[in-house]
């Protein structure tokens, strides 16, 4: 079928299919199942009422439990066999993750990734959010800090590989180094800080995430506070860590969690960087070794990844419905 035909017949049957979903199930409700007719018009009218709002519901729910509930359950019983899937070991894929050295390797740099960007990007979003607030071309900085927001994490990683080349001609670490009179390196290889620079690629990215969220809370500070603070003679770093600070805590919350669920299933850069070599190897990279050639291990893997995330995640969700209210 023509490409574009098929295009067009997805989105007639996908949009008129919801139309027809709902228009049936409302009528099936209010003309079959409680009619807004006779003695009890008043009592079915209730009744509808109350089961029409799960009438709208369903499609999103079984879309989740098809796609989302039914492969984690899934994957969770994959991961308690075999390599080949056909015997039953219980946790012995979890036990031997647990026992492998490379395991504990790439769990130990998850930790540190997820310690230490989320804190970085948070922070240094904070501080150039209340600095561009005070300049004239704040705004033409903000977006110039946000502009690797749009840029892939691929992307990004290829542009940070000619900032670590080990070629002076070409990378600019060692093009100082040079400068300096000192030997290059590749940073890459170094031990515990080929780590540290791989995170500041992500840092870098989120960082103008921070920024934008994190701007946006300190304009809707009530400048009457500002104003009074000022009065009491409050400097400009008090103001800033005593009065604005602890009045959008609960949006900095929001912003550190929600980069750590990002720093926490982050792939690509490893991948692109260093392949996971040089003690670089992280859970979701770790995974992907066993993907083609040890389901249960690989399937094990992410549901461990699936249980770190999961805290933060509804930790995310709870700060955020308190945002709310």
């Amino acid at each position: 079928m023509n490409p574009a035909l098929q295009g067009l017949m997805t989105i007639v049957v996908g949009v008129g299919g919801c139309f027809a979903y709902f228009y049936l199930s409302n009528q099936f409700l209010d003309r079959v199942l409680f009619p807004a007719k006779g003695p009890h018009a008043s009592r079915n009218i209730n009744r509808a009422s109350r089961i029409r709002p799960w009438l709208f519901l369903f499609p999103t729910a079984f879309a989740l439990g098809l796609y989302l509930l039914y492969p984690v359950v899934g994957s969770f019983i994959r991961s308690l066999y075999n390599r080949s899937g056909d015997e039953f070991i219980g946790l012995g894929n979890y036990t031997s993750l647990i026992g492998s050295g490379e395991f504990r390797t790439a769990f130990m740099n998850n930790v540190l990734w997820a310690l230490v960007v989320p804190a970085a990007s948070t922070i240094l979003g904070l501080i150039i959010a209340q600095l561009t607030d005070k300049i004239a071309w704040g705004n033409i900085a903000k977006s110039i800090i946000f502009m690797p927001m749009a840029i892939s994490f691929v992307g990004a990683s290829l542009i940070w590989k000619f900032v670590y080349a080990i070629d002076e001609d070409i990378g600019l670490i060692n093009a100082l180094r040079d400068w300096a009179g000192l030997a290059p390196i590749d940073v890459l290889q170094l031990p515990f800080w080929n780590n540290i620079f791989l995170m500041v690629i992500l840092i870098w990215v989120q960082t103008g995430f921070a920024m934008v969220i994190l701007s946006a809370a300190l304009r809707g500070i009530p400048e009457e506070t500002i104003e009074a603070s000022i009065l009491d003679g409050a400097n400009p770093f008090q103001i800033f860590l005593k009065i604005q600070v602890p009045q959008i805590t609960g949006t900095i919350t929001v912003v550190w969690t929600t980069i750590t669920i990002l720093t926490l299933k982050v792939f690509d850069i490893v991948y692109a960087m260093t392949g996971g070599n040089f003690d670089t190897q992280i859970l979701p990279s770790y995974m992907m070794q066993f993907m083609f050639r040890d389901d249960g291990r690989a399937t094990a893997v992410a549901i461990l990844i699936m249980l770190i995330v999961t805290p933060v995640m509804i930790s995310n969700i709870a700060q955020a419905r308190k945002e709310l209210r």
